[in-house]
């Protein structure tokens, strides 16, 4: 398998229409406002979708704008998200991006980064407090339509098994699959490689024969070779 960035193009290049043909081109939801997908996107970090979603729809019945979260007082908030788990932790960390945003901006909108460039974004973004490079690719990607890659633990695992990445980082493995993966596919390369995580590529006994990918998977060439 050849390790060179033309190489890895053409191989993300069938990568994406296997999982494609797989699952299918993922549908583009009504779009969140940014803030909003901001708040959603912190609420989701090691939590499972049906719990973050339970402790947005908490937080906006119970503060219904986020200028109410973001003045409420800290134990409102951190009631309301508790279905999301750590509460204590994303709770001020919510409610400081709230905060960040009007002191920066003169208003709670982020609206303005549709205008900049992704770096400058990710950047600006980065700079708040429990906000990650997954966090703002996300808000990028999902709340502006920029062309950014968000990386969480199935696409790292995954892209990493495929010999897409090397030995990096999640925080490094945005940057190298930006590189690598065409801007317009962004969308679907990522979501598609999440459901290939949680269907197949799991953590541990990934199911192997069950996969459209094996022939292009150095994961699976290292344990053929291992098992004889």
């Amino acid at each position: 398998m050849t390790d060179t960035h033309d190489g890895l193009r053409l191989k993300v290049v069938e990568i994406d229409r296997r999982l494609a043909a797989a699952y299918g081109e993922p549908e583009r939801p009504q779009r969140l406002d940014p803030v909003s997908q901001l708040v959603g996107t912190i609420l989701s970090q090691n939590t499972n979708d049906r719990n973050r979603d339970m402790a947005f729809d908490r937080l906006r019945v119970r503060l219904p704008t986020w200028a109410d979260v973001r003045d409420a007082d800290l134990d409102l908030v951190v009631d309301a998200i508790r279905p999301a788990g750590l509460a204590n932790q994303k709770g001020p960390h919510i409610q400081e991006a709230l905060r960040t945003i009007t002191r920066e901006r003169g208003e709670l909108s982020l609206g303005f980064l549709a205008d900049w460039p992704v770096d400058r974004g990710k950047a600006w973004l980065s700079s708040i407090k429990g906000v990650g490079p997954k966090t703002a690719a996300i808000v990028l990607l999902f709340g502006l339509g920029k062309p950014a890659f968000p990386v969480d633990t199935h696409v790292h695992r995954v892209t990493k098994r495929l010999g897409l990445i090397g030995l990096v980082s999640r925080e490094k493995a945005h940057v190298e699959l930006e590189k690598l993966v065409p801007p317009e596919r962004y969308y679907a390369f990522h979501l598609n490689l999440i459901r290939h995580g949680r269907q197949v590529c799991f953590s541990r006994r990934p199911n192997c024969p069950a996969c459209t990918l094996r022939d292009l998977c150095c994961y699976y060439e290292e344990q053929t070779w291992a098992n004889g």
